[in-house]
């Protein structure tokens, strides 16, 4: 049914776009394993907290479960493909940190280790696991950050995000972030 110009669809998951992350997890060499996620996001500042969805049938899931950690690695235009590849093949079946050339690294504060080649690494701690049909939610608090050198602008310091060129994911298909259209309130700053 059409209703001003717009067409009624089924009820399903449109917020769109979502960020690919590639998950890290595993507490020992011998099972690390990388998942890559776009249903993942911010929940909240203080505490900072996130949230991935896995199905539990997923090689990953019972990995997060037992030992309540996870890395959550953004991904680079260049790492793209890596990514792809991470969300396609079961960890049940390879090593995606051999296949892929990818290096762990030791985190700060959890035991699942962190990729060295993405630029930002984000060390989470499980608080929640929710329960939600086809997927279980799990809540973590953020417990360290780690960003790549080259994405701090030499003389402010400042860490400049969009150095990182993360990608995006949309109804099937991988996108650059694109250009910077304005700053949060730029609607409202004195010309």
């Amino acid at each position: 049914m059409k209703k001003d110009g717009k067409r009624l669809l089924r009820a399903g998951n449109m917020l769109n776009p979502s960020p690919v992350v590639m998950v890290s997890c595993g507490s020992t060499l011998d099972e690390y394993n990388i998942i890559t996620i776009a249903w993942t996001g911010t929940v909240c500042s203080d505490p900072p907290m996130c949230f991935i969805s896995v199905r539990p049938e997923r090689h990953s899931y019972q990995l997060i479960r037992e030992s309540g950690e996870f890395v959550i690695n953004l991904v680079s235009r260049e790492l793209a493909p890596v990514a792809d590849w991470c969300g396609v093949r079961s960890g049940k079946k390879y090593n995606k940190f051999l296949e892929t050339g990818l290096t762990p690294v030791h985190g700060s504060h959890v035991s699942a280790p962190l990729i060295n080649e993405a630029p930002v690494n984000i060390e989470c701690k499980v608080t929640q696991v929710i329960s939600l049909g086809t997927h279980d939610m799990f809540l973590a608090e953020v417990v360290a950050v780690h960003a790549d050198e080259k994405l701090f602008n030499p003389k402010t310091d400042a860490l400049q995000l969009q150095r990182a060129n993360l990608v995006s994911y949309s109804h099937g298909h991988y996108y650059d972030l694109g250009k910077i259209i304005g700053k949060f309130g730029f609607s409202v700053e004195k010309k």
